[in-house]
C-alpha cells in the first residue's frame, strides 16, 4: 500500500553529509534552527535514525542530546518526536501518560483506539523489552470500571476480521437494546462489542443500528455514557468509520479555541506524517471551514509553526 503520508524518504541521501549540516548548524555562537528544521522534516524517520548513527560515529556525540541542549520549548518537543523511532514514541507516549501525575487518558484513547491491532502488538511487546513491566496491568492499575475494560479488550489485539452478515442485526440489537431501549445503560454490550469486531462489520451495524433506533452510534454514546468511557467509545466508532476522519477532529479541537493543546498536536502531527496525513488533511478540509495547513499557520508560531507547516506539507484552500 502507498503511504498516505506528507513525509517521504529522501532520494540521494546521505547521513554523514546530513549529520555535518546539523553539528554547523549547532555550532558556534547561535543556533541555526531553520537549517535543523528544513532538514529532519524532509528525511523520513529511518533517515533520522541513520543520521543519529553517522553523527555519533563522526562526532562521538549524542545528536538527540546536543538538539535538545540547542532548542528548547514546543520546538525541541516536535524535533525530539520527528527523531524517535515510531514504535518506541507511541511506547514513550503511553508509559508518559500512566506514569505522569494523573492518568493523561487522551493518549491511551488515541493511541489504543487508532492503531493497528499488529501495531498494538508490537507496542505491548516493545513497553515490556523498553520498562520490563506489563502494559495491561500498569493501564489497568491506573484506571477502572468499563473504561479499563474496553482499554484491556483493546490491548488483547485480537478483533475479528471480515464482516460477519450473520451477526450484523443481532449487534445492533444488543447495542439498541443495551443503550437507547434501556433505562440505565448495560455498557458492558457497547464495551464487547465495539471492542471485538472489525471496522468493516461495524461499519455495517452502525447502518443497521441507525435504522433501528433513529440516531447514530456517536448521539446514542453521547447521551448514554460519560467521562472516561463515553470519549473511549466514540474514539473506537470514529476509528470504525475512518481513522483520518478521527485524526482531523482530533486536530481541530487540539487548536479551536483558547490555547492549544500542543502535546496533542505534536503527537498526532508526528505519528500520522509517514502514515496517512495526506487523507487527514484532505478529512480535514471536508469537515472544517478551513484548512489543516491555515489552522496550524494562525494558532502556532516561530520555528515550531515552520516545522509544523512543512510536517503538513501543503495547503488545501
Amino acid at each position: 500500500m502507498a503511504s498516505r503520508g506528507t513525509v517521504k524518504a529522501s532520494a540521494n541521501f546521505n547521513a554523514s553529509a546530513d549529520a555535518e549540516v546539523l553539528q554547523k548548524a549547532m555550532k558556534g555562537l547561535g543556533t541555526d534552527e531553520d537549517a535543523i528544521l528544513q532538514l529532519l522534516t524532509a528525511r523520513s524517520n529511518a533517515q533520522r535514525q541513520e543520521i543519529k548513527a553517522a553523527y555519533k560515529t563522526l562526532f562521538g556525540k549524542d545528536l538527540v542530546d546536543d538538539l535538545k541542549g540547542e532548542l528548547g520549548g514546543k520546538f525541541e518537543t516536535l524535533i525530539v518526536a520527528l527523531m524517535t523511532p515510531p514504535l518506541t514514541y507511541d511506547v514513550t507516549c503511553l508509559r508518559n501518560a500512566i506514569k505522569g501525575a494523573g492518568t493523561d487518558e487522551k493518549v491511551l484513547v488515541e493511541i489504543l483506539s487508532s492503531r493497528t491491532a499488529q501495531q498494538v502488538k508490537d507496542i505491548v511487546a516493545a513497553y515490556r523489552q523498553e520498562y520490563d513491566d506489563d502494559l495491561e496491568e500498569d493501564v489497568c492499575g491506573d484506571t477502572s470500571g468499563h473504561f479499563k475494560r474496553l482499554l484491556v479488550i483493546l490491548l488483547q489485539a485480537n478483533r475479528q476480521t471480515g464482516i460477519q452478515e450473520g451477526n450484523i442485526e443481532a449487534d445492533a440489537q444488543a447495542l439498541f437494546k443495551a443503550g437507547e431501549e434501556k433505562y440505565g445503560t448495560d455498557e458492558q454490550s457497547f464495551v464487547t462489542i465495539l471492542g471485538n469486531r472489525s471496522a468493516q462489520h461495524l461499519r455495517k451495524v452502525f447502518d443497521a443500528y441507525m435504522k433501528m433506533s433513529g440516531y447514530e452510534m456517536e448521539e446514542s454514546i453521547q447521551r448514554e455514557t460519560s467521562g472516561g468511557l463515553k470519549d473511549l467509545l466514540l474514539a473506537v466508532v470514529k476509528c470504525a468509520r475512518s481513522v483520518p476522519a478521527y485524526f482531523a477532529e482530533t486536530l481541530y479541537y487540539a487548536m479551536k479555541g483558547a490555547g492549544t493543546d500542543d502535546n496533542t498536536l505534536i503527537r498526532v502531527m508526528v505519528s500520522r506524517s509517514e502514515v496517512d496525513l495526506l487523507d487527514i488533511r484532505a478529512e480535514f478540509r471536508k469537515m472544517f471551514a478551513c484548512s489543516l495547513h491555515s489552522m496550524i499557520k494562525g494558532d502556532t508560531g516561530g520555528d515550531y509553526r515552520k516545522a509544523l507547516l512543512l510536517l503538513c506539507g501543503g495547503d488545501d484552500a
